[in-house]
């Protein structure tokens, strides 16, 4: 499987709402450098776990809609825009944000990402 392949399938519906899958998808030492409207963060992998499995308490489906993906080697480029369904409002999806996020593999997972968001 390509390295375009795996980040592909990382961003298939409600994956990012399953922690056993997200998990699987992670290298132990995944480093995640994130930009985002609210500030800075760098998540290591449980720091990452813990957010998809606090995604999937509040939200029911998660689709993310890949606009650009591009590979060089072990890295991944990727455009992205994350849409949810609340477990308040299942029939509505809602845009969560807008993403750019920069992914570097090593033995087929994930391993350092390097993210913008804005909402």
């Amino acid at each position: 499987m390509s390295a375009k392949d795996i980040v592909q399938n990382f961003y298939k519906s409600d994956v990012l709402l399953e922690t056993d899958t997200v998990n699987a998808f992670l290298h132990p030492e995944v480093v995640l450098e994130w930009h985002s409207t609210k500030g800075f963060l760098k998540l290591n992998h449980d720091e990452i776990i813990g957010l998809a499995n606090e995604l999937s308490k509040a939200y029911v489906r998660s689709k993310s809609r890949i606009s650009h993906i591009t590979e060089e080697g072990n890295t991944v480029a990727v455009r992205y825009s994350h849409y949810v369904k609340t477990m308040e409002n299942p029939r509505e999806e809602m845009l969560l944000a807008h993403f750019m996020v920069i992914w570097e593999l090593k033995d087929n997972k994930l391993y350092r990402g390097y993210q913008m968001s804005q909402l």
